[in-house]
């Protein structure tokens, strides 16, 4: 089975490194037309020049931001077929005790993660009805079926949400020729903040997670990109609101 997208205009946000680079990248060499969305300036634009795409800097915290980045690639680019919101993470944070987290530390992990995928969703849903077609995928988590590895509440919590909402999405744009699905990584080691928590396990604990992956080994940014690009796909065509565990079996 061959994936294409020639012709396909796709929106990747948290495209600057990690899973988005590696999806955004995919699709530039299945054909697609792709534009990068990041809060880091200059790593989307590193990325951008590197796999052959277009570049957008901005934070989706707000739904002006994603209205202006939607409208701008749909008026320029004549569509916007395929969106996937790979932005979001930890924000820096740790895990601590839930009595030790101030509020503004549970809204940043919220409003990347979760407020950005709805107001980008929003503002794809009015180009993608006129066109009686559309793709939305949202790389959720292993942290949105069960507690997160990673200890922190907020992020467990926005990744369970953002899972809700794939499913509402899914079953609202559904007759509008729209699919909704979501790619829930296992432990991929592909930015500075998954690097920082393989390192905190040390080498014990790193050896007791590699053991617990039925596959044994850890995932890539490519495992992810290779599952997102099939929802994406003409082949998917039937399949909405699923939630797909990619984890080496670990779930």
């Amino acid at each position: 089975m061959q994936l294409r997208f020639d012709n396909r205009v796709a929106l990747v946000t948290g495209a600057a490194q990690g899973i988005g680079r590696a999806i955004a990248s995919a699709l530039v060499q299945s054909g697609a037309k792709v534009h990068l969305a990041d809060i880091d300036a200059e790593g989307v634009a590193k990325t951008a020049a590197e796999i052959g795409a277009q570049f957008h800097t901005v934070d989706l915290a707000t739904p002006e931001a994603a209205r202006d980045l939607v409208g701008g690639i749909s008026v320029g680019s004549g569509s916007l077929d395929l969106l996937v919101h790979a932005a979001g993470g930890v924000r820096g944070q740790v895990g601590r005790p839930i009595e030790d987290i101030p509020e503004a530390d549970w809204r940043t992990i919220f409003a990347a993660n979760v407020d950005a995928a709805f107001f980008l969703a929003q503002a794809a849903a009015p180009v993608m009805k006129q066109a009686g077609y559309g793709r939305v995928v949202t790389i959720s988590s292993g942290a949105g079926l069960r507690p997160s590895l990673t200890g922190i509440q907020a992020y467990a919590s926005a990744k369970h949400a953002l899972v809700g909402l794939t499913k509402q999405l899914a079953w609202e744009l559904g007759p509008h020729g729209i699919t909704v699905n979501s790619v829930a990584p296992g432990f991929v080691r592909s930015n500075p903040a998954t690097e920082r928590q393989w390192q905190s396990y040390g080498e014990a604990g790193q050896k007791k997670l590699v053991e617990s992956i039925h596959t044994r080994r850890l995932g890539t940014p490519e495992d992810i990109a290779n599952a997102t690009l099939f929802f994406l796909s003409e082949q998917a065509g039937w399949i909405s609101g699923q939630v797909l565990s990619v984890d080496g079996g670990r779930s």
